[in-house]
């Protein structure tokens, strides 16, 4: 016949393995999820709302050479959830009260998180707040792109738009926006303009965006 352990010795054995148990080392806490590249974007873009900031034309191509050495400042006048409105200023003698505000640019998040596609729209306006005729043309992702930048290749409402104005030269267009979160060292902000069929082709602004400076009056229509 076998013999059963005495019973004085079981509440030892068991306190002797929950003393073990207890004594085991803990697994590492596991490492925080790390933002898509969409995500880690949307948060930059967002960091800056509110703030102002000033730069000037990055380019040389000749077809913008009446943009060449005017201040320009980029506000960001308007934030929710899912849209950002940069409101783009440029010094212009010629303007009333010597600032052409006709510009604002529109990006706005479609879906969140990882796979988020990203639309860019243009606002143009009259100083009377009036809707120029070629208004709300841009472009929407077609790829996660990085962190930092974000291609926006025209979309199809815009080429029917460029198509009936007589932009033909606009019918490749890829906008570009480019961003460092506010706080980061030399962060800086680019709006770019690129295409296809034009390999020659740039139009590209850049901003101090390490540096803060007066918001500026509302964007005309604004």
């Amino acid at each position: 016949m076998t013999r059963s352990a005495p019973l004085s010795a079981l509440p030892f054995a068991a306190l002797a393995a929950g003393t073990l148990a207890a004594c085991a080392p803990l697994p590492p806490p596991a490492a925080p999820a790390q933002a898509s590249p969409q995500e880690a974007f949307w948060r930059a873009l967002t960091s800056h709302c509110g703030k102002a900031y000033a730069g000037g034309l990055a380019s040389t191509d000749a077809r913008d050479a009446d943009w060449a050495g005017k201040r320009m400042v980029a506000h960001w006048a308007q934030c929710s959830a899912d849209r950002v409105a940069i409101a783009f200023h440029v010094e212009d003698a010629e303007e009333v009260g010597g600032w052409n505000r006709s510009r604002t640019w529109i990006v706005t998040r479609e879906r969140s998180g990882a796979g988020a596609r990203f639309a860019v729209s243009h606002d143009h306006r009259h100083d009377d707040g009036k809707a120029d005729a070629v208004t709300f043309y841009g472009g929407i992702t077609a790829d996660g792109g990085t962190a930092r930048a974000q291609d926006f290749p025209v979309d199809d409402s815009s080429i029917a738009l460029f198509t009936r104005e007589g932009l033909a030269a606009s019918l490749t267009n890829v906008w570009r926006i480019e961003i460092d979160p506010a706080g980061t060292r030399d962060a800086a902000f680019a709006y770019q303009l690129t295409r296809r069929n034009d390999p020659s082709r740039l139009f590209r602004v850049e901003i101090d965006a390490s540096a803060p400076v007066p918001a500026p009056p509302p964007a005309w229509g604004w």
